[in-house]
């Protein structure tokens, strides 16, 4: 209906319309009264030789023409440029400075077309009332109405400034409870679970609490305690000396990252090629880190 009375009001004229259509001109009537009388009103007078738009019908088509052109773009769009569009990403702060902004490069050169905005997220959120196409989330795939799929594990180990280590010896497991120990608001019981994991009867003190990794990094590398923290997100300051390992016994997290999208939108092109492009990246990553 639609199409046929934005070729009538553009041709005035049905019969001109019809042609343009490639059906009949009584196919065209028929359509535009059916339109009119959905809509209650009269969007032509037919009164008037030559054919006329009313005074709503002239406002009417120009809507009309409008919405009609950016459905004709979005089809082109679509058939000739499947991978353009705007990925709005959700990231963990430390996670997508540390290991994923580095590598972004590689994604932004295959796919030119594709804008990116980034928000940084630590507290939940809801795809129903954000505007947000995926996530890269840690924790267990619990997201009701949504599509996950796994990226990495999470291995944390003792690290802390080598200047913390000259001035404390630390021989066992039993000395590194000794030493100040910096704790990550979302992980409350790591330590205490580290310990234990290591059958290590020790009570954990309190200490420094931090918010994310990156900010408990700093304070180690500033020598202010020991950090519990993954390889992948401090590989910078291991590499350079500025932190290291104390003991090479890793906490396993029973959770993980995994990127979220909403069900609706799994299919959505810029989702799909982000999704094969960080799966890619992490396979390199983990077979250059055996």
């Amino acid at each position: 209906m639609l199409m046929a009375y934005d070729a009538a009001a553009r041709a005035g004229s049905f019969t001109v319309a019809a042609q343009e259509l490639h059906v009949t001109q009584g196919a065209v009537s028929r359509q535009i009264s059916a339109l009119e009388n959905q809509l209650g009103i009269e969007l032509f007078d037919r009164d008037h030789k030559p054919l006329q738009l009313t005074s709503v019908g002239k406002v009417y088509a120009q809507e009309v023409s409008s919405a009609l052109q950016s459905i004709r773009d979005a089809s082109l769009a679509a058939i000739t440029k499947p991978r353009t569009g705007v990925l709005n990403l959700a990231i963990l702060p430390t996670f997508g400075t540390r290991w994923l902004i580095p590598r972004f490069p590689s994604f932004l050169e295959q796919n030119p077309d594709i804008t990116v905005s980034f928000v940084t997220k630590l507290s939940p959120f809801d795809f129903a009332t954000e505007n947000i196409h995926v996530a890269i989330h840690y924790g267990i795939p619990d997201w009701p109405g949504t599509t996950n799929t796994f990226l990495m594990g999470e291995m944390s180990v003792p690290i802390c400034a080598p200047t913390l280590l000259s001035d404390h010896a630390v021989d066992n497991i039993g000395d590194i409870a000794k030493l100040p120990l910096l704790h990550l608001a979302s992980r409350p019981d790591a330590w205490q679970t580290w310990f234990q994991t290591n059958d290590a009867d020790v009570a954990v003190e309190p200490g420094l609490i931090f918010e994310q990794f990156s900010t408990i990094a700093q304070a180690a590398v500033a020598g202010l305690g020991v950090g519990l923290l993954p390889k992948f997100l401090i590989e910078r300051e291991l590499s350079q000396g500025e932190l290291e390992i104390i003991m090479d016994f890793p906490l396993i997290s029973d959770y993980g990252y995994f990127l979220i999208s909403p069900s609706n939108l799994s299919d959505f092109e810029p989702v799909v090629v982000f999704r094969d492009w960080i799966l890619s990246e992490i396979r390199t990553f983990q077979s250059e880190s055996e």
